[in-house]
């Protein structure tokens, strides 16, 4: 079925602050025919999204960040998370754009090449957010420290690792966000050739 399938009987904001929340009153066509009673549905909308994985395949290691996030703290969860660079879609923004802006903000690094490894829905049943999923090529041996934008109160340190160590974490099941979880589950499919499409691409 597609979004003709769903008729939207009303449609309002309740909540418009730092996020905005909207209430749908709507139905939908049943699997074995006729249409679903009406049904109110909240959708938690923030926008879309963008999350970049960084390989550096001379030297055969990923640049991860880490920061404070409200959401891991309100779920009782280590409040500092391990992920990917991201950030949400600006108007007028590409997808591509934002990997590398984020990359720049919250690392300071640049990425060179960059591929898409897919598209997801974080919270199927509550938000709209799409996110966009990049690998992105970055020099690790430029990077380090702290980074983030003051006005936005970031404050990101970025951590090295090989590709080998990211992979042990997927499996001692200790990766605890969906998009890190996917990129390295990913990579784990497709480091090996990445790497080598990568450095015949840089070969003399």
């Amino acid at each position: 079925m597609t979004q003709d399938d769903v008729e939207v009987l009303e449609r309002k904001t309740v909540c418009q602050s730092y996020f905005r929340i909207d209430r749908y009153m709507l139905r939908h066509r049943l699997f074995n025919g006729g249409w679903s009673k009406p049904l109110m549905r909240e959708v938690f909308e923030r926008g879309h999204s963008v999350a970049a994985l960084l390989y550096d395949p001379h030297t055969d290691r990923i640049m991860l960040v880490e920061q404070f996030r409200v959401g891991a703290f309100a779920a009782g969860m280590r409040p500092w998370l391990i992920e990917c660079v991201a950030g949400i879609i600006d108007e007028g923004e590409t997808p591509v754009d934002v990997a590398r802006r984020e990359t720049l903000e919250e690392s300071g690094c640049i990425i060179g090449r960059i591929e898409p490894i897919g598209k997801f829905l974080y919270s199927t049943g509550a938000g709209s957010e799409v996110c966009h999923l990049f690998v992105g090529e970055t020099d690790s041996t430029k990077a380090g420290g702290v980074h983030g934008l003051a006005a936005e109160h970031e404050d990101i340190k970025t951590h090295i690792v090989t590709v080998e160590t990211a992979i042990a974490w997927l499996d001692a099941q200790t990766i605890d966000n969906a998009a890190l979880l996917i990129a390295i589950s990913w990579l784990a499919r497709n480091h090996t050739a990445l790497r080598q499409r990568w450095l015949k691409e840089d070969a003399p």
